[in-house]
């Protein structure tokens, strides 16, 4: 039994006694000490189906933790290890991070690098790690030279994560939020510009005046397709999240009349070798102290309130649950 928070259709979620199965063939138990609120654990704890595809389920898309059991055929993870897994069904098709115990799938498990603390890897979570693949991705069509870079829902997880990370590697951030009173926090974070969401959330020509080198974006919805519209010759977006809309209302004429690349990135399915090169780069360019300074932390039971905020934009940077607080 793992004292855990359930999400179930016939009852609110709530703080409780869970039943968790040893690890099967390919798989790890994690003693978990640290989780995070993300957007789809919000959606879990709603019950959206899309998310929490089992019932009941534990949402918690993070784990981060100790390794203390291996089930057969496990290779490349010790009993021992502190590790972190992100995604890979976690508080969607299988009982997440929200949890004294998780079962993990072990070829998404990534041993943490020397200097990366349980607390901080909770902080970068999923959000975190989605934005280290999203500047990967750019990074591969886009130079610092080449131009400032937009980040959209720049006070969201992926945001403000996105924003430190490139500003790291030396690129000129711009950083677009609904909550233009985080902008001192965001400048912090090291963007050079702070421009309002409402630029861009309303549809607008299909091609606009060129304006940034790149872009990551996790809003979806008019908001990429007016990026798109603004983004320069040769100029790549990354896409990670539909935050504003799905859909997405575009034309082909920013693809043939300035070779703009859309990218897109999905964190849950990442293979290993990408899982670890990230969370390299994460431990190499993030700044600890950076992201402290939009980190809270909360308990279990706090979590259930948390999630419903985060969906619905009301909580700026990344809120860390520790598991073991009562």
């Amino acid at each position: 039994m793992t004292r855990a928070v359930l999400v179930s259709r016939s009852a609110p979620p709530a703080v409780t006694e869970v039943d968790l199965p040893d690890p099967a063939e390919g798989e790890v138990l994690v003693d978990v000490t640290t989780s995070s609120v993300n957007y789809k654990d919000g959606l879990a704890l709603a019950g959206n189906p899309g998310v929490a595809r089992v019932d009941p389920l534990v949402p918690g898309i993070d784990v981060v933790g100790t390794v203390s059991a291996l089930g057969p055929g496990v290779h490349g993870v010790a009993i021992g290890d502190r590790v972190t897994c992100n995604g890979a069904g976690l508080g969607e098709t299988r009982h997440g991070g929200w949890a004294s115990h998780a079962v993990v799938p072990a070829d998404a498990v990534v041993v943490l690098p020397d200097g990366i603390e349980d607390s901080f890897a909770a902080a970068i979570g999923t959000a975190g790690f989605t934005a280290q693949l999203s500047v990967l991705a750019l990074e591969r069509m886009v130079a610092p030279d080449d131009g400032p870079v937009l980040v959209t829902g720049a006070s969201g997880g992926v945001g403000t994560v996105a924003i430190a990370l490139l500003a790291a590697r030396g690129f000129s951030v711009t950083a677009s939020t609904g909550r233009v009173s985080n902008a001192d926090s965001l400048r912090r974070l090291g963007a050079t510009e702070v421009v309002d969401r409402a630029e861009l959330s309303d549809l607008g020509k299909p091609l606009q005046r060129a304006r940034w080198a790149g872009a990551v974006d996790s809003v979806g919805g008019a908001t990429l397709a007016n990026v798109l519209a603004a983004t320069r010759w040769g100029g790549a977006v990354t896409a990670c999240g539909l935050a504003q809309d799905s859909a997405l209302p575009t034309t082909v004429m920013p693809f043939i009349l300035r070779a703009v690349s859309l990218l897109g990135v999905n964190s849950v399915e990442a293979p290993r070798a990408l899982r670890q090169r990230a969370w390299e780069r994460l431990a190499a360019d993030l700044d600890p102290a950076l992201l402290a300074d939009v980190t809270r932390t909360v308990s279990l039971s706090d979590a259930i309130a948390v999630g419903p905020e985060v969906v619905a934009g009301r909580v700026h940077g990344r809120t860390v649950v520790d598991v073991t607080a009562r």
